[in-house]
């Protein structure tokens, strides 16, 4: 099939995220998966609201990079664990935050049991509308490389 043209292939339906493609970067050919294309284009919007607890460690987390709050109900407080930083080596997570916010709607942006947000084991509260930040992690810990409030 390698000499077919682009439109003689079938169409891939029901994609997983997991499918690869090619890009070129300089003067060489990579693979990349569909689910790193989507999300650099696209942002993950994440409903939140008081009580609640997310794990960005979880799987369904693995590839987002951007996270867009929107803030959800009655004032309060709710917490975004961070993925575990050991595992995490490189990568670059940036948050921010809807109109909805104001300082009584909290997001507490926290790190594993262990790990540190700028060396801090406090967690990162975004309480204002159109907050972010960014967050690198070093493979140890995270740090802030960037925040606008």
């Amino acid at each position: 099939m390698a000499n077919l043209k682009i439109s003689e292939l079938t169409l891939a339906t029901n994609p997983t995220g997991e499918e690869l493609l090619v890009a070129v970067q300089g003067d060489t050919t990579k693979k990349i998966k569909i689910n790193q294309v989507l999300n650099y284009i696209t942002p993950t919007s994440l409903t939140v609201s008081d009580g609640e607890t997310v794990d960005l460690g979880d799987e369904e987390y693995d590839e987002v990079e951007m996270i867009r709050l929107h803030w959800d109900g009655a004032n309060g407080s709710m917490t975004l664990n961070l993925p575990d930083a050991t595992v995490s080596t490189n990568r670059v997570l940036r948050f921010i935050s809807n109109g909805g916010f104001q300082t009584a709607t909290r997001v507490e942006l926290t790190a594993v049991s262990g790990q540190t947000i700028d060396g801090s084991v406090s967690s990162y509260t975004i309480n204002k509308e159109y907050e972010g930040i960014q967050l690198w992690s070093d493979g140890v810990e995270w740090f802030i490389i960037q925040k606008k409030a």
